[in-house]
């Protein structure tokens, strides 16, 4: 009766391995979903706060590692809006989460949720008083994304008053002066650009940061100028020289940094941030 029992047990052990076999070698030929099964939804906060015995900051960590564990490589539009509201959630119970803000930058923005992204580094950089890379990656998404540069300029403002060492605030600073010269509103961009001057403890800084608020008043002079040529002729400047040519400006102005002045593709006037080709 025993041997029986235990050749019962062998042969039900071997088709449960028979089983197990078949079955992952079946499941090894079927193709793989990219997004696991936690990044179909997202929960909310009250429901994850629960989950986490009401330590939001054991929720916020759990709703981290899902962001962190799911492969992007091949999600759909409408799997990036979960992973934003999940991230957007975590910003929410703990703003100043490292990992969320850094998975916010590197993934959100470049697939269609930047302002989940924005939304996640702002509170970031208002909680993480101490870590100037939130006001530096929001400043990036904002030049390169909105290609907003005056908003762009005063979160890498922002930024630079956040490092330690001097030198790495002026390379930010001088980013940010030179992002304000892409503002469309050049009164802006001067008063900008000299209150920075105005602030700057280096002497050498605040010439240099005076040398642009100067271009930048040429700028504008040109432009006013331009705009007095269009109403008096009835078509736009094409050649800056016709500004002198017609008795609207005595002279064109000289850059001190010797690059000049151009048009851009739509004709208006702007600034040139390289000599021009001779």
């Amino acid at each position: 009766m025993t041997a029986r029992v235990q050749y019962k047990g062998w042969l039900v052990a071997l088709l449960l391995a028979l089983v197990f076999i078949a079955t992952s070698e079946q499941l090894r030929s079927t193709p793989r979903r990219s997004v696991s099964v936690e990044m179909q939804v997202a929960l909310p906060l009250f429901v994850q706060v629960f989950m986490a015995a009401g330590d939001r900051y054991l929720a916020a960590n759990l709703a981290a590692i899902r962001a962190l564990v799911v492969a992007t490589d091949r999600m759909r539009p409408e799997e990036f809006r979960i992973l934003a509201k999940v991230q957007e959630d975590v910003s929410w119970l703990n703003p100043a989460h490292e990992d969320n803000y850094y998975i916010a930058f590197a993934i959100l923005a470049q697939y269609g949720e930047l302002d989940s992204a924005q939304t996640i580094l702002a509170r970031a950089s208002r909680a993480r008083f101490f870590d100037y890379q939130p006001s530096f990656f929001y400043a990036f998404n904002q030049w390169y994304y909105k290609h907003d540069p005056a908003g762009a300029a005063a979160w890498m403002r922002e930024a630079a008053e956040k490092l330690p060492d001097p030198d790495q605030r002026l390379i930010m600073q001088n980013f940010a002066a030179r992002w304000m010269d892409k503002v469309q509103d050049t009164e802006l961009a001067i008063r900008v650009v000299a209150a920075m001057a105005k602030e700057a403890r280096r002497k050498d800084f605040r010439a240099y940061l005076e040398t642009r608020v100067a271009r930048l008043r040429q700028l504008q002079q040109l432009r006013t100028a331009a705009v007095t040529y269009r109403e008096r002729f009835g078509k736009p400047v094409t050649n800056l020289q016709e500004l002198v040519s017609s008795g609207i400006l005595p002279v064109l102005p000289v850059d001190p940094f010797g690059f000049g002045f151009g048009f851009d593709p739509q004709g208006e006037i702007v600034l040139r941030t390289s000599p021009p080709r001779s």
